[in-house]
């Protein structure tokens, strides 16, 4: 079925019996004397992530003392430093239609739609309809899944919204995860029943590789052999998350091939994102590193308190600094994501520089619930359309709103609004 010519396509994948693996962008899919801009392989790619966090950041640590590009990265933020001229950090802005009395059960909807929950569908047909999806309409088509929804933890926080009424569940088990992105079937059920009868991915595509790489260039075969090496690689560690979680060890009614290992579990998920974008397999993501009210304890950290009762600080210094190592691990796992990004070339760039991510929370300070001004940064240059580099503070009740729109009109989504965000932010 394979390549014997020069040019590959670009939507061509490994294929083998219960398992497709796409590929990453080649220089065999830009016809030879063409220019690259002309090709279809050369076009635009937009990509979209959405990474939240439960309860909010203490906002001192979170936010800069200065604004502009002349500023001291904080705390918090400081695990990006690497990745400053792709970043922009955004500060006052508040998501008041979504505030309710009641944060933990709803707060998260509201961080994607800037609508409250129980306004899904009054006002207007789609509000309620999360930015992710929007962007999907436009950009969800190109590609095998039209988006991917994720979330290191027991709990859903329902981010995405395909409609006012349909939420999409959120994946918290990297081994379904990797069968959704590399097995075949119609449904996860039947790409479960097919790896468990035929093995390693890997192993189903080495004849088409083998082709594969007969029919091209010498970097295009260091390219595909370093991308196999990284599938195999994650392959191997969801197998052996899958045995911790069977072993005596195991916490009860932990998913199968969830890792003990917070890390390592959070490593995954995020390793497995990245493939996903390499591969072209989806370009819209969501994932909560945690729920709301999350009792996770990070031991790791040397932390004994559930997250979400060490949230309630009652501003006690010691739970504060506590609270401010946990966001930073936090923000430290996310970097290396973005690292990935930042270290992948693909065609002109890199994977970060035609990306948007928006890296936050619905909430901002936890121990008051409040919303007022949350925690915000913009990770990726989407194409050179976002300028990076700098941090932004707005004025107070300046609209959450206005920096989704934002984020979907620098990547061309056809968009007048969402919620509250009637006007894009010209300063990003």
């Amino acid at each position: 079925m394979f390549i014997f010519k020069k040019h590959v396509d670009r939507r061509a994948v490994l294929k083998g019996v219960g398992a497709a693996i796409g590929l990453p962008l080649l220089d065999a899919m830009i016809p030879a004397n063409t220019a690259f801009a002309a090709t279809t392989a050369g076009k635009t790619v937009k990509r979209f992530a959405f990474v939240t966090f439960p309860h909010g950041a203490i906002m001192g640590r979170w936010s800069p003392n200065e604004t502009g590009t002349n500023y001291t990265m904080s705390p918090v933020l400081k695990p990006l430093e690497p990745f400053r001229e792709h970043l922009t950090i955004v500060s006052g802005l508040r998501n008041k239609p979504a505030e309710t009395p009641e944060p933990h059960a709803y707060i998260e909807q509201g961080w994607l739609t800037a609508v409250k929950p129980w306004d899904f569908g009054k006002a207007d047909k789609d509000a309620g309809v999360s930015a992710d999806q929007i962007a999907v309409r436009y950009v969800g088509q190109d590609t095998r899944l039209p988006s991917l929804e994720m979330s290191v933890g027991q709990g859903s926080a329902r981010l995405a919204w395909r409609t006012p009424t349909q939420p999409l569940p959120q994946e918290s088990n990297p081994r379904a995860v990797f069968q959704k992105l590399f097995g075949e079937g119609d449904t996860d059920q039947e790409r479960a029943q097919i790896l468990r009868e035929t093995g390693s991915i890997l192993d189903k595509v080495q004849g088409e590789a083998k082709r594969l790489n007969a029919s091209v260039g010498a970097s295009d075969r260091n390219l595909v052999s370093d991308y196999l090496d990284s599938v195999r690689e994650i392959e191997r560690r969801v197998q052996m998350a899958e045995k911790d979680s069977n072993s005596e060890l195991a916490v009860p009614d932990a998913p199968i091939g969830t890792p003990n290992d917070i890390t390592e579990y959070f490593k995954l998920m995020f390793d497995l994102m990245a493939l996903a974008f390499q591969a072209d397999i989806t370009r819209v993501m969501t994932i909560s590193m945690d729920h709301e009210a999350s009792m996770r304890t990070y031991t790791n950290l040397g932390i004994a308190e559930g997250f979400h009762p060490l949230s309630h600080h009652g501003n006690n210094p010691e739970k504060m600094d506590k609270l401010v190592k946990i966001e930073t691990y936090h923000t430290l796992e996310f970097a290396e994501f973005v690292k990935k990004l930042a270290t992948t070339k693909e065609a002109d760039g890199t994977i970060l520089d035609h990306s948007t991510i928006l890296f936050g929370s619905d909430m901002s300070n936890s121990d008051k619930h409040n919303n007022d001004p949350l925690p915000s940064a913009v990770l990726g240059h989407a194409n050179g359309k976002i300028k990076g580099g700098q941090h932004l503070k707005y004025p107070q009740d300046s609209r959450h709103g206005d920096l989704l729109l934002t984020l979907l009109q620098r990547n061309e989504i056809p968009v007048k609004s969402i919620g509250d965000g009637v006007q894009a932010l010209s300063e990003v």
